[in-house]
């Protein structure tokens, strides 16, 4: 069902994984898609013809670096340029480094301020005077379980996540007046490129057979022992953009196999 015709979405972070999978989810709703990531243009040609082509939709993409409001700026004008307007904003880019805190590199830190948290408030405050005039907007920020759970090696991350639920919670209630909602979706561990490659090494390292390896992996974490679908996640993210999710707004929706209620 095409439920989102003639909308325009942006979704950064959006060059593969689960940023691919919500891009390709909006598409399939009747979106007009513009990508983002760090790869080459050239590298998504193929990527953005064959959505295209799948779903009928215009889907272009975009390299930017999120780390400057300058890269930010640049972005959201190429975008609303191209789109004619971003109705659908979807927050995922991110950074990540792992260490402890008494060891965590200050360039990684504040890479993760830059691209995980200031990168949402300049791309939002960006995105609002436009959405506003036509009193009708979705901007959704990825958190992350992370953002309701402490975890060893990971402040930046943690951090920056738990941030954003406050954040998307003050912009809800300033836009409640103009058919804008702002709302976090915290997926846990969903089956990506990177999160496959750290299943691989231990698989690898510990001689394990998949099933152990990815049981490993999820031990004290997600009860279903089950990685989450990022097409889930793109669905959920359809679903909130939709009609049916007016009036839900400053609101944090766990995928998470029952992660935060263990």
């Amino acid at each position: 069902m095409s439920t989102l015709n003639g909308k325009r979405a942006l979704i950064t972070g959006s060059a593969a994984g689960l940023g691919l999978a919500i891009g390709e989810a909006l598409a399939k709703a009747g979106c007009t898609i513009m990508l983002h990531g760090r790869a080459p243009v050239a590298d998504m040609l193929e990527t953005c013809a064959e959505l295209s082509e799948r779903y009928g939709v215009a889907v272009d993409y975009q390299s930017a670096d999120l780390g400057s409001e300058a890269g930010v700026g640049g972005l959201i004008e190429s975008a609303e340029r191209s789109l004619g307007g971003i109705d659908i904003l979807i927050n995922n880019a991110v950074t990540r480094h792992f260490a402890p805190i008494h060891e965590f590199p200050v360039e990684a830190w504040n890479s993760a301020l830059a691209v995980n948290l200031s990168a949402v408030f300049h791309a939002t405050r960006q995105v609002l005077p436009g959405m506003r005039e036509r009193r009708w907007g979705r901007i959704i920020n990825l958190t992350s379980i992370y953002g309701m759970r402490g975890t060893p090696n990971r402040v930046d991350y943690v951090t920056t996540k738990s941030a954003l639920l406050g954040f998307s919670r003050v912009v809800a209630l300033e836009n409640l007046d103009y058919g804008i909602t702002c709302n976090s979706v915290s997926p846990g561990s969903t089956l990506t490129p990177s999160i496959a490659a750290r299943v691989e090494t231990l698989r690898s390292n510990e001689g394990l057979s998949e099933e152990e390896a990815v049981r490993r992996f999820l031990a004290g974490k997600q009860p279903s022992g089950r990685f989450n679908q990022a097409e889930h996640v793109g669905e959920l993210i359809t679903f909130l953009c939709g009609q049916a999710g007016t009036d839900i707004t400053g609101a944090m929706l766990p995928v998470d196999g029952g992660w935060l209620a263990s």
